[in-house]
């Protein structure tokens, strides 16, 4: 089945357009001179987070003599403590979180750990992400979230559309999915990945033992559980869904590998999540993620900062929270139209072409 275009023309402007707009500004050096992290900023950041962190998973542990109840009535902020971890981690990666090499190393693989993810692998993969990201023909690589075509869905077997739909499902992907890549996926290593990437997933896997056995030492195998799994799922939901919600909206661009472009691609790929002020804090300033793909090495400190100064990098693809829940509706990529669409507008424009 082979769907024709609607009367109606796209509200978006075309590739070529948003190459033109892009490419006729001079956004690198814009950009330049944000990418040199400052150490007393980068320093306070982590001892300040890992501290809420250590304070608030304390407080959880002392709440259990209370009531359960209390304790996860608490969890969320905590969650949000653990999610700034990982983005200390995510800079560690990209080497903006400090200028030496060895100090992004030992920080990034701490911090790594907490989260429970291998830390050079995860880079490597991340990596990738950020190179193919936007590219229709390298869909699924990096730890993105699979998005079939509207022609590949329409063509595939029932039992493949029923796992995609499952897969896409709100439950399976925001809940079920991190918690099954973040502890069991990432426990074992990948034999055609390089050395370091499989040896970190063995260090990590020998730190993640040692701290909890320690901690069962200490108050017992039973409370390390019922704390840190609930605390890390609702970490691994908070995760996930600003993955998945800044690549993936009403307006995002895609393209074959042909027509594809870094710069395009990341700018216009990517979104501008505009955040409360205080989930944009535990969320490490991630939300202005087109700046961010433009630009890595820029540390989240400075990223509102480039956003602020620049006013080109305000006329991009804007939304809140609120706003930002209807792309839990968008899941496949239209390309005869250049958009995502959702499943229940598949089933309309499938009776409306039948008819």
């Amino acid at each position: 089945m082979i769907f024709t275009s609607p009367a109606s023309e796209s509200n978006f402007p075309s590739l070529a357009e948003l190459k033109q707009q892009l490419h006729g500004a001079p956004w690198q050096e814009w950009l330049a001179k944000y990418q040199a992290p400052t150490l007393p900023k980068s320093l306070w950041q982590l001892l300040s987070t890992l501290t809420l962190y250590v304070i608030g998973w304390v407080a959880l542990y002392q709440l259990l003599a209370v009531s359960y109840w209390l304790t996860l009535a608490l969890m969320p902020l905590v969650a949000g403590f653990l999610v700034r971890i990982f983005i200390i981690n995510h800079d560690c990666g990209h080497g903006s979180f400090f200028k030496e090499r060895w100090a992004n190393t030992a920080v990034g693989f701490m911090t790594a750990t907490l989260t429970f993810t291998p830390y050079f692998r995860w880079r490597h993969e991340h990596a990738i992400h950020h190179a193919n990201s936007g590219d229709l023909n390298k869909r699924g690589t990096g730890g993105d979230v699979w998005t079939m075509t509207v022609e590949e869905y329409l063509a595939a077997p029932r039992s493949r559309r029923l796992g995609y739909r499952l897969y896409r499902h709100p439950l399976v992907m925001l809940l079920i999915g991190p918690a099954w890549i973040f502890l069991v996926i990432y426990r074992f290593r990948i034999k055609k990945q390089r050395s370091r990437e499989q040896w970190s997933v063995i260090w990590t896997n020998l730190a993640l033992a040692a701290a909890i056995t320690g901690l069962s030492l200490w108050i017992g195998l039973k409370a390390v559980l019922i704390i840190q799994l609930p605390l890390f799922i609702m970490a691994g939901l908070v995760g996930v869904w600003m993955f998945y919600v800044q690549h993936q909206y009403e307006g995002a661009v895609w393209a074959r590998s042909e027509e594809w472009d870094y710069a395009t691609m990341s700018f216009y790929g990517s979104s501008y999540y505009k955040l409360p002020k205080l989930l944009q804090w535990f969320t490490g300033n991630i939300g202005f993620h087109h700046i961010h793909h433009l630009a890595p090495k820029i540390p989240n400190y400075l990223l509102q900062k480039a956003y602020r100064e620049n006013p080109f990098f305000q006329k991009v693809t804007t939304f809140t929270f609120w706003q930002s829940l209807k792309s839990a509706r968008l899941h496949l990529w239209w390309e005869l139209e250049n958009r995502l669409v959702g499943f229940r507008e598949i089933k309309h424009l499938l009776k409306a072409q039948t008819t």
